[in-house]
């Protein structure tokens, strides 16, 4: 693996907020891509955070030093494609404070205010080649790289044993933190996943195989809970087809397919009622007004923020493609999968699907699948834009390096803390299961109480079950 050179910090700024927090703002520079150093530099934003401390007697100058230099823990954001909140709306930072760290939300390259990825931005790369290499830089290998740089520089003064930080990666923070794990296990301390168990060994169909069979077990707990809805979804379809496509106030296009998408939300704890709410909504428009009115359009906008966070839809299914699957493209597999599913056939034909299917039968929801349709402009004009890029990423059959060293994994001596759920709806669990015996020194935590987004729902369980691997013994 290539010697990564300390990142170069650009500027640091602190302040005190409520809660006791002292919030630093920092802005570092890194190559655009490690394998050209030369080839231009981007910018990576991140907050670090600590305890906010008044003593009564002031501290001494070693005592200033000490708590500066805490260990860090650097949580790993979910997505791909989204920045980080700000440390007072994470769950993670009380939690972690009290156990003596420091908090890093770095927000990835691309993401937050990390040179953010925008059309404007890409097309500016030249041809749609030359965008989906530019593209391809903003993958798990890359962030890493970023990671390791960040922590070379902010750690450069500190004492030996303090320079390994601790991560702590949720979801696609996860898939990257088994990256790091495969690339640059010396820099790192101890791991905790949660939701992130990737499916190192698979490949992007092997995962909508398994993620549509839970999608569907979903769908049918929400038409359990709200067998009203059936018909009422489907009246909603059926006036969305007789409009045509309808505007969004962000420029997309209200279709069939982009409202049988709106399952996303079917993963986390509430989700069901959400989507109920927003079903209820939808059809009081039409009951009032026979028509839907923009507030309701911009909160269906709410669920399917593609346009606003671009690498979501144009890398996710990247995330899956690694040279040692055979080299295989992804080709829009969300797709070409999911059409093979009755269920889910409206993807190919939402006209004929509606004529095809009984009144009394429900009509299912995907989840959190990319499909082609999106860079059509039914989502807004961003994605339109990227569109012949995002062609190519899906069709592309080589790249550049695996984003898993299944060998390094095996021979993992890094301690690895993990919550897996078992009815996780976009990291399926047996596949979870399958990456868990690869890796040496983890410890698992497997439960059916908990969706996806427990680290924030249920976040002091979830805690709790993580330290309590760390920290207790099994006899």
């Amino acid at each position: 693996m290539s010697t990564i050179q300390a990142a170069r910090l650009l500027s640091r700024r602190s302040h005190v907020l409520p809660g006791q927090l002292h919030v630093t703002e920092l802005f570092f520079e890194v190559p655009k891509n490690y394998a050209r150093p030369d080839a231009g530099t981007l910018k990576l934003f991140g907050r670090s955070v600590r305890k906010h401390e008044r003593p009564i007697v002031p501290l001494s100058a070693s005592d200033l030093a000490s708590r500066d230099k805490l260990p860090y823990l650097i949580y790993l954001q979910g997505g791909p494609g989204f920045g980080n909140r700000e440390p007072q709306n994470m769950a993670l930072t009380q939690t972690a404070l009290s156990r003596g760290y420091q908090v890093l939300y770095l927000d990835y390259r691309g993401t937050g205010l990390s040179t953010p990825i925008n059309a404007d931005h890409v097309l500016a790369q030249g041809d749609p080649v030359q965008q989906a290499e530019y593209l391809k830089l903003f993958r798990a290998n890359s962030i890493v790289r970023d990671l390791e740089a960040v922590r070379l520089c902010l750690t450069q003064d500190f004492e030996e044993e303090k320079k390994a930080w601790s991560i702590f990666g949720q979801s696609f923070g996860g898939f990257v933190g088994l990256t790091y794990l495969s690339k640059y296990p010396h820099g790192l301390r101890e791991v905790f996943l949660t939701g992130g168990l990737a499916p190192v060994k698979r490949t992007a169909d092997d995962v909508y195989r398994a993620t549509y069979k839970k999608l569907i077990e979903r769908n049918e707990a929400y038409y359990r809970k709200y067998p009203e809805d059936i018909a009422v979804v489907r009246r909603l379809a059926e006036y969305i087809q007789q409009k045509g496509e309808i505007p969004l106030p962000s420029g997309g296009k209200l279709s069939v397919q982009l409202f049988l998408t709106l399952g996303l939300a079917f993963g986390g704890h509430g989700g069901l009622d959400d989507i109920h709410s927003l079903v209820l909504r939808l059809a009081t428009d039409l009951d009032q007004f026979n028509f839907f009115t923009r507030a309701s359009l911009a909160a269906f906008e709410s669920h399917i923020s593609f346009d606003t966070n671009p690498i979501y839809a144009i890398l996710h299914e990247a995330i899956y493609n690694t040279k040692q699957r055979g080299a295989l493209p992804s080709n829009w597999a969300a797709d070409r999968i999911g059409r093979g599913f009755r269920s889910f056939s409206w993807l190919a034909d939402p006209v004929d699907f509606l004529k095809s299917t009984l009144p009394s039968e429900p009509l299912y929801f995907s989840g959190e699948m990319v499909y082609p349709f999106y860079f059509q402009g039914a989502t807004g004009p961003e994605l339109a834009r990227t569109a012949a890029a995002a062609d190519i990423l899906a069709k592309t059959e080589e790249w550049d390096e695996d984003l898993y060293d299944e060998d390094q994994l095996r021979r993992n001596e890094v301690p690895v803390y993990a919550v897996s759920y078992i009815d996780d709806m976009y990291v399926d669990f047996e596949l979870a299961r399958e990456t868990a015996a690869l890796v040496k020194r983890i410890k698992v935590h497997e439960t059916n109480g908990w969706y996806h987004d427990a680290v924030r729902s249920k976040s002091e369980e979830v805690f709790t079950a993580l330290f309590k691997m760390r920290d207790d013994c099994i006899d």
